[in-house]
């Protein structure tokens, strides 16, 4: 037959794990407390979160608002012709690169400048992020470690029930790897929008590139047939 002293201990612990808090405060304490369990790696770790979220959706922002996917190919070639009629960031792109007129000589450093005033920054902050997605698990793993260090340390000079100092041991020491991976999880998909994105502006301005180049040549072509008739 089973122990009664434990049947009694096993029923309040399933009732003390099945007793979810539902209200917003209960819900605070309990998320509280296990911040608090899982020791001082959860601070670097709620910083790193905060940083990484923040810098990741303000550059999602900023890249959203170029609108480059929402600006058809052929409405921005029509801003070719009438550089006065384009509104937004593509607008205001074709303007500064054709200010000096459709020729290649004008065209391509203007193209250049383009991309170098937004893509590197784009490319630092990506890697600066990568780097930290990376890290945010790589710091649970080691409050995982610390803990189970701890735990081990405590059961060597501990006299009590060895399979609860062990059980509680590895569940704290379990907390800074599952905040890691909730942290770096998020991260990734941020990244892969970032990614996108970027990828989508590179595409734009290698197509706008392409099709001022071709117009200037055909320009460029219809003088020179104009210089000797």
């Amino acid at each position: 037959m089973p122990d009664p002293a434990q049947a009694a201990q096993a029923a309040e612990a399933a009732q003390h794990i099945t007793a979810m808090p539902t209200d917003l405060f209960g819900f605070i304490a309990g998320t509280w407390d296990v911040w608090v369990d899982g020791g001082w790696v959860m601070i670097p770790l709620a910083l790193l979160a905060i940083y990484t979220y923040f810098e990741a959706a303000a550059l999602v922002m900023h890249l959203r608002r170029t609108r480059i996917n929402k600006t058809p190919q052929g409405q921005w070639e029509q801003w070719i012709d009438s550089p006065e009629e384009g509104t937004g960031h593509v607008g205001d792109i074709i303007r500064y690169v054709t200010g000096n007129g459709i020729c290649r000589n004008s065209v391509l450093p203007r193209i250049a400048a383009v991309r170098q005033a937004m893509i590197p920054e784009v490319n630092q902050k990506i890697v600066l992020l990568s780097v930290l997605v990376t890290v945010a698990p790589l710091l649970g793993l080691l409050g995982t470690v610390i803990g189970m260090l701890t735990t081990f340390k405590g059961l060597s000079v501990n006299t009590g029930q060895t399979i609860d100092l062990v059980a509680e041991g590895i569940r704290v020491a379990l907390i800074t790897t599952q905040t890691g991976l909730q942290v770096a999880i998020p991260g990734y998909i941020f990244l892969s929008v970032l990614v996108k994105k970027r990828n989508e502006y590179n595409a734009f301005v290698a197509s706008l590139e392409s099709t001022l180049v071709q117009k200037a040549t055909r320009l460029e072509h219809a003088q020179q047939d104009e210089a000797s008739a």
